[in-house]
């Protein structure tokens, strides 16, 4: 289930959705450093499963998981009243998906996660 750091208030959480256990950790150790509170999930459903304990002030959500897209995941998190921002994070997303994502309001931002593309979105939807 979802690993967490401390106790913190529910706005600092990032919660990271990603079935590649190398991306999963690098993320999660990189937001860490940048002084981030981080729960990961290897799936949406590890995800809803743990939506009890708070919504998370932001997710970061790969597109490609098993069971459920991120897509997917994004719209059953927004029936069940979760308004956190969103990214999803992809590789080569078509023009369709951009579109879709924009309509679910979730940012998108391309793998490889390049620089500070991924920190910049996160710090401008947070407002931090």
């Amino acid at each position: 289930m979802g690993q967490q750091t401390e106790i913190p208030s529910a706005r600092s959480i990032i919660a990271i959705v990603d079935d590649d256990p190398a991306v999963l950790g690098a993320l999660t150790f990189s937001l860490q450093v940048e002084g981030f509170t981080v729960r990961a999930y290897a799936s949406g459903a590890e995800l809803l499963i743990d939506l009890p304990c708070g919504s998370p002030g932001c997710l970061v959500i790969d597109y490609k998981l098993p069971g459920m897209n991120g897509l997917e995941l994004l719209v059953e998190l927004r029936h069940r009243h979760v308004a956190s921002p969103a990214i999803l994070i992809t590789t080569n997303p078509s023009l369709d998906l951009r579109d879709r994502a924009a309509a679910i309001g979730a940012a998108l931002i391309e793998k490889p996660l390049l620089g500070e593309a991924l920190f910049r979105e996160i710090r401008s939807v947070l407002a931090v």
